[in-house]
C-alpha cells in the first residue's frame, strides 16, 4: 500500500496523477492533505504511523518551500518520494525542486520531476514489485504498452511523410 500526501487541496491536480496510475497498476494507495506547516502534529503522527498502518512507501507532494517529503522522511525509514509542485507562491517551481532534491545525509528522499504525480506513481508501484511479483508483473506489462504506444505514434508520423 501507498500513502500519497500533499500539502495543500491545491496540490491534488497533480497528485492525482499518482493516484491513478497506481488505481490502473492495481496497487492500493490511501491519499489525505498533511501540511508540514499548518498541521505540522499530523504530519508527524502520519509519518510515524505508516508502517503499522500497512504502508510500504509515501509519495509527498509540496510546493513552496517543500518541507513535507524531508520532514516526512526523518521520521519513518519507509521510502518517501517526493513531488515538487510548482504552486502559486512558488518561484518557477525551483524552490520546491531544490527543497526537496537537496536533502542532507541520512535522510534521502527520491525525487521526480517538478509536477511528476504520475512518475512518483510508478516509482513507488516499482519499489513495491522489487518484492511482490504481481505487481512486477503489471509493471512490466505497463512497461509494454508504453512501447506500443510509441510504435503506433512512429508509424502515424512515418505515414505523414509518403
Amino acid at each position: 500500500m501507498v500513502g500519497i500526501i500533499m500539502g495543500s487541496k491545491s496540490d491534488l491536480p497533480v497528485m492525482s496523477g499518482a493516484a491513478e496510475l497506481l488505481k490502473q497498476l492495481g496497487v492500493k494507495f490511501e491519499m489525505t492533505v498533511v501540511s508540514a506547516h499548518r498541521t505540522p502534529e499530523r504530519m508527524m503522527e502520519y509519518a510515524k504511523t505508516a508502517r503499522e498502518r500497512g504502508l510500504k512507501v509515501v509519495i509527498a507532494g509540496a510546493g513552496g518551500a517543500a518541507h513535507l517529503p524531508g520532514m516526512v522522511a526523518s521520521v519513518t525509514s519507509l521510502p518517501v518520494i517526493g513531488v515538487p509542485i510548482h504552486s502559486s507562491n512558488s518561484i518557477d517551481g525551483w524552490d520546491s525542486v531544490l527543497s526537496i532534491l537537496q536533502m542532507p545525509s541520512g535522510v534521502p528522499v527520491a525525487t521526480v520531476a517538478l509536477n511528476g504525480g504520475k512518475n512518483a506513481g510508478i516509482l513507488a508501484a516499482q519499489i513495491i514489485g522489487a518484492s511482490d511479483a504481481e505487481v512486477a508483473a503489471t509493471l512490466d506489462a505497463y512497461k509494454e504498452s508504453l512501447k506500443e504506444k510509441v510504435k503506433l505514434m512512429a508509424e502515424e508520423v512515418e505515414a505523414t511523410v509518403e
